[in-house]
């Protein structure tokens, strides 16, 4: 569920685009919170030893979620591949350890939004979905969506470069979503 919940936030957000995209695509983290889903960002910051393996399925049932809304987003009349495409070409177009990079912002941005909103403070994560839209901080489950919305065509002029930049990504928002553990110590965290 959470996975759909984000790409339907991508859906709308292909859709509109801007700043007013990035604003709307708060419904989607709003929709994984009130509902206490698991997102892979949203759950990364929190796992104890012995949880990764449960991440792993958390990030693998994302990723089906986003398949769904993909299959309706690729009978859209909207202009949503393209959309897709124009970003995720943007992705591919710098190094992949440059956007692991720019993840890491992403996975900060998420659990600062999470954190507070398990203390029912929402304002944080009004501000940071749309700040790490924004900053171009990539989301490995909002790019899945994305992924997965592209064409055929796109996927053979890219596979080789998908194949090694998402893992980059992945890797980038899960240290991202870790940040404040490794700086501060897992005991700070609330």
């Amino acid at each position: 569920m959470a996975g759909i919940c984000i790409a339907v936030a991508g859906f709308g957000y292909l859709a509109l685009g801007g700043i007013a995209g990035a604003v709307l695509f708060n419904c989607g983290l709003l929709a994984v919170v009130a509902y206490k889903l698991k997102l892979f960002t949203g759950t990364a910051g929190f796992i104890v030893k012995g949880e990764l393996g449960q991440l792993g399925l958390i990030l693998l049932g994302n990723i089906a979620g986003c398949l769904l809304v993909a299959l309706l987003a690729r009978v859209s009349p909207l202009p949503l591949q393209e959309a897709a495409e124009k970003i995720l070409s943007s992705r591919l177009a710098i190094n992949p350890l440059r956007a692991g990079a720019l993840a890491i912002g992403c996975g900060f941005l998420m659990t600062t939004a999470v954190t507070f909103a398990r203390q029912n403070h929402y304002l944080p994560l009004l501000f940071c979905v749309p700040m790490f839209i924004v900053c171009g901080f990539p989301h490995c489950i909002a790019d899945a969506f994305y992924y997965l919305t592209c064409s055929l065509d796109f996927w053979k002029q890219n596979l080789p470069g998908i194949a090694i930049l998402y893992p980059c990504i992945v890797i980038g928002n899960f240290i991202g979503c870790n940040l404040y553990r490794i700086i501060v110590g897992s005991d700070k965290q609330a």
